[in-house]
């Protein structure tokens, strides 16, 4: 290992390795800006997409986050990362140098890498060969009708709901890795029988190798938004059959190595994953309670970070992340499936 401490809280576009369920111990690349991204959905972690984009391009210098990942691999021995994901504050493929950063991250490590995106763009034949490197892609499927989409995801004009569809579809012919599309399963929007039948059928001429099935359990955006019950995740699992896989929240340590102060180490992980106050502390418990006390005292105060509730859970955010507050007038979920 070098010595690179000197540069540590500049790693900005590099995080964790976090913990993950699906990928065990995810080092994280994250290459565009918060909140950057072609949707703008009523269940995001991130807060509002405010503007909606739908250009790709270098977000972020190629140059400066390979020099990131560099770093990372070289701070972390082999056994404490499992994969290497693209997962941005955002849509990770609007930068135009992903499959670029893949085949370099693949140069660089043995180590698996996943893409995590909302699959908007797969009906671009020059994206699906960009993506063609990585070990595993996820992409996003929430609502099996056009009215439902825009009701959920809330996209970018020039990102309907046929094209998304087309180019799930056309991934999965073509890809030779693991196809993990996932559904983030939302109360009385699309867990009804007609909801997720609709899903069903789609998913069918995706042919993924498995259906991930998510529940909001961080701070969804819009007050009204509320995770699927036992009944409905009982309902996903009957229709969608036997490769659907309800992937639960998991616990364990961030890892906040690759950072000396502890206010940016925060910062370095709430902007991507708002966290409750036990998992801050948790997460923390390598700093001595003076370092703590002094990181959230100044995170409150200084304006670089917000407390967010959902569902009576107080979560830490980023500052820039857009919230609304419920008020009296709010209205909750403009459409139902019933």
């Amino acid at each position: 290992m070098t010595d690179s401490s000197q540069n540590k809280h500049k790693l900005r576009y590099v995080y964790g390795p976090v913990p993950s369920r699906r990928l065990g111990q995810s080092l994280g690349i994250d290459p565009i800006p918060l909140k950057t991204c072609n949707w703008n959905c009523v269940y995001c972690q991130l807060g509002r997409t405010r503007p909606v984009v739908n250009k790709r391009k270098e977000y972020v210098p190629t140059g400066a986050i390979m020099a990131q990942v560099d770093q990372a691999l070289d701070e972390h021995d082999e056994d404490e990362i499992d994969w290497i994901t693209f997962v941005g504050s955002g849509e990770p493929v609007l930068h135009s140098d992903i499959g670029e950063m893949i085949r370099q991250v693949k140069s660089k490590s043995d180590k698996s890498v996943a893409v995590i995106t909302n699959g908007t763009f797969l009906d671009r034949p020059g994206l699906r060969a960009e993506l063609a490197a990585a070990d595993a892609v996820l992409p996003s499927l929430d609502a099996g009708s056009a009215d439902l989409y825009r009701t959920i995801n809330r996209p970018h004009p020039e990102a309907t709901f046929e094209r998304h569809v087309e180019g799930l579809i056309a991934f999965g012919e073509e890809y030779r890795g693991l196809y993990w599309p996932e559904t983030m399963l939302l109360l009385g929007l699309n867990d009804s029988e007609a909801a997720l039948g609709d899903l069903a059928e789609i998913y069918s001429r995706i042919k993924p190798d498995k259906i991930h099935i998510n529940l909001p359990t961080r701070p969804p955006v819009e007050t009204w938004v509320e995770p699927s019950d036992q009944e409905g995740l009982m309902r996903a699992r009957a229709i969608l059959g036997d490769i659907t896989q309800v992937v639960h929240p998991i616990e364990g340590r961030f890892d906040l190595s690759g950072y000396d102060d502890v206010v940016d180490a925060v910062l370095g992980i709430i902007t991507r994953h708002p966290m409750q106050v036990e998992e801050l502390q948790r997460t923390l418990a390598d700093w001595a309670p003076t370092e703590v006390n002094r990181a959230l005292t100044e995170l409150s105060t200084s304006g670089r970070a917000q407390v967010v509730e959902r569902c009576g859970t107080r979560f830490w955010s980023a500052a820039d992340a857009f919230f609304p507050q419920r008020t009296q007038g709010d209205k909750r979920a403009p459409t139902r499936q019933h």
